[in-house]
C-alpha cells in the first residue's frame, strides 16, 4: 500500500479568500479538528501584512497556540519576504512556503516583487535564517492569469537559481486551476529530469472541475505530497477567477478508495467540512463529499 502524504493548506489558503474575518476559536476548531481527523502536515497561517489580508492579522497567536499545543505535528506558514519568515521563526515554526510567481505579473500583483526582487528576498531569508526549511511554492505553475498558459520551457530554467540558493523543495502550484493532465506530466517529467534531487509536491486548485485528475496525474508519477483544503474552501485573492480548492475529505476518500493510505479518517473531515461549511457561511467550497451527505 503507497503513502500518500496529504498536506491541509485550507486554514491559509482557504481562510485568506473570505472576505469577513473568522473568529480565532472558530479557526482553532477547525484545525483541531483537522488533526484529530488524522491530518499531520498543515500550513496554518501566512505571515503577510494585515492590511494586504485582514484574515490572517492572528497569525502568530494561532500559530503559538498550535506549535505550544500540538509538537509533534507539522505545521508551517506561507510567507512572501524576510519579514514574514521572521515572524515565522519567532512563533516557533520551522518550515515556511516561500511564494514566487512563475508569471511576473501575477508576482507583482500577489507580492509586488519583479522576480528579481524575489529571488534576492530569498537570499536575505537565507542568510538570516539558516535553519529555516524552505519550500518554494512556484505560484501559477501552470497558467497565470495575466500572461495565459505555462509549460515545462517555463518552469525548468525558472526554478534554476533558486536550486543553486539552496532550495530542496518545490510545490507546483496551478494557481488558477486552468492545468490539464497532460500539462501536469510534462511539466513533472522535465523537472525530474533536469533536477533529479528536486522534492516536488502539487498544489492544484478545482476551479475548472479537473483538480482531481490533475492530483492523481501527479500521484501516478511518484508524487507523494500532495495539497488540498477541508471542504475546497478558498482560491487566490489577487487571481482573477480563482476559485476553489481541490477539497481534502474529497481526495481522502478517493485515494482510500484506491488503495492509497493517507491517515485521514474520512468520515471524521467529512463531519468537519459540514462544520466548516456552517461556521463560515460567507466561503466558497468546490467540494462534493460533505454536501453530498449532508443531503442524505
Amino acid at each position: 500500500m503507497k503513502k500518500i502524504e496529504i498536506y491541509e493548506v485550507g486554514p491559509r489558503d482557504g481562510f485568506q479568500n473570505v472576505a469577513d474575518y473568522i473568529p480565532l476559536e472558530t479557526k482553532k476548531k477547525i484545525v483541531e479538528g483537522l488533526l484529530d481527523s488524522g491530518i499531520r502536515h498543515m500550513q496554518i497561517t501566512s505571515f503577510v501584512s494585515p492590511k494586504a489580508i485582514p484574515q490572517m492579522k492572528d497569525a502568530r497567536e494561532l500559530t503559538g497556540y498550535f506549535v505550544d499545543k500540538f509538537p509533534d505535528a507539522d505545521f508551517l506558514a506561507l510567507v512572501p519576504n524576510l519579514r514574514g519568515a521572521q515572524g515565522a521563526w519567532e512563533a516557533g515554526l520551522k518550515s515556511v512556503s516561500y511564494v514566487v510567481s512563475l508569471g511576473e505579473s501575477h508576482n507583482q500583483a500577489n507580492i509586488r516583487r519583479t522576480h528579481q526582487e524575489s529571488y534576492d528576498e530569498l537570499l536575505k531569508i537565507r542568510e538570516a535564517y539558516p535553519d529555516l526549511d524552505i519550500c518554494l511554492d512556484l505560484a501559477t505553475t501552470f497558467g497565470c492569469p495575466f500572461e495565459g498558459k505555462k509549460g515545462a520551457g517555463d518552469v525548468v530554467p525558472f526554478i534554476k537559481p533558486y536550486r543553486e540558493a539552496g532550495i530542496k523543495t518545490v510545490n507546483l502550484c496551478d494557481t488558477i486551476g486552468v492545468a490539464n493532465p497532460a500539462q501536469v506530466r510534462s511539466i513533472i517529467e522535465a523537472v525530474r529530469t533536469e533536477y533529479p534531487d528536486l522534492e516536488l509536491q502539487v498544489h492544484i486548485h478545482d476551479t475548472r472541475n479537473m483538480g482531481m485528475v490533475n492530483t492523481l496525474a501527479a500521484i501516478e508519477l511518484g508524487i507523494v505530497k500532495v495539497q488540498s483544503t477541508l471542504g475546497g474552501l478558498g482560491g487566490c485573492p489577487f487571481a482573477p477567477g480563482a476559485s476553489g480548492n481541490l477539497a481534502t475529505e474529497d481526495l481522502a476518500f478517493m485515494l482510500a478508495e484506491m488503495g492509497y493510505e493517507t491517515g485521514v479518517d474520512t468520515p471524521k473531515i467529512v463531519e468537519l467540512a459540514k462544520y466548516q461549511a456552517e461556521a463560515i457561511p460567507a466561503g466558497q467550497f468546490s467540494g462534493h463529499l460533505f454536501k453530498i451527505q449532508a443531503r442524505d
